[in-house]
């Protein structure tokens, strides 16, 4: 048996949605467990409101005051295999 851990959205109807597809080529059976966060508790892959904000002004100022980069500078010095 093969575990593979992925997001969903449990619906209004109870169905599970898969936030993308697990790229299997034949329909099969699946054992399936959910783990719902308490209200209390925060996901850990969340990342908080005020850090994305910061991060898209951040951007933005960088974009409007000319800090870019041209994309084929953007690779350099990344190993690619």
């Amino acid at each position: 048996m093969k575990a593979i851990e992925t997001t969903a959205t449990i619906n209004e109807s109870g169905q599970l949605t898969l936030d993308k597809s697990l790229g299997f080529i034949k329909p099969q059976r699946v054992r399936v467990i959910v783990l719902l966060s308490e209200d209390d508790e925060t996901d850990p892959d969340e990342t908080p409101t005020e850090v994305v904000i910061e991060g898209i002004r951040q951007g933005l100022h960088e974009a409007l005051t000319g800090q870019t980069l041209p994309l084929s500078e953007m690779w350099s010095g990344i190993d690619a295999e």
